[in-house]
């Protein structure tokens, strides 16, 4: 962008966000039966649209609630998914936002009744959290916000300043730490 100009771009929301799955109708099941979400289109092409690669695929997308999408590509001519070996498990996830800690528990017992393992409910301070995982290894988290708008307010204005110090040393930076310290004090 040009010295002095303006940008006039605002985002609106996530449209969608994209995961790769090992089956299409195991996955869109999944999710329709664990999560109550709906299917909403299918796309299937031999051809990727922006690339104009020869790589047929099933694209798949979800109603994540509030105008959120969940989608899936299965891509059956690429090698078989696997996990980044660098990356801990725990890191890459997908979380969904729970209206109460009420439905946040009724909707571990549910997803238990589906012989799922859940982890949880983890209290993160401002958030609690469960943790499972999908069919295609996709680790997922149900979350309900907790906190108050005094303590949301004090995270973003910590926020910089934590970011800072942290690309300094990548030393952890213990301003938040408050949000946690009732878990490992016990």
């Amino acid at each position: 962008m040009a010295a002095g100009s303006v940008s006039s771009m605002k985002l609106q929301q996530i449209h969608h966000v994209a995961y790769r799955c090992n089956d299409a109708k195991e996955t869109v099941e999944f999710y329709q039966r664990v999560l109550k979400m709906d299917f909403l289109v299918a796309i299937s092409e031999d051809k990727v649209p922006s690339t104009k690669e020869p790589d047929p695929y099933m694209h798949l997308f979800l109603d994540a609630g509030n105008g959120n999408i969940l989608a899936f590509f299965e891509i059956p001519n690429s090698p078989p998914m696997g996990f980044d070996p660098n990356t801990p498990r725990w890191v890459q996830h997908i979380a969904f936002q729970l209206e109460s800690v009420d439905a946040l528990i009724q909707a571990k017992a549910e997803i238990e009744a589906h012989g799922l393992e859940v982890i949880g409910p983890t209290d993160h301070g401002i958030i609690k959290s469960i943790y499972f995982f999908d069919p295609n290894g996709h680790r997922l988290e149900l979350t309900c916000v907790i906190g108050t708008p005094t303590q949301m307010a004090e995270l973003k204005q910590l926020a910089p300043v934590m970011l800072e110090e942290w690309s300094k040393d990548k030393k952890v930076v213990t301003h938040a730490s408050w949000l946690h310290e009732n878990e490992f004090s016990q």
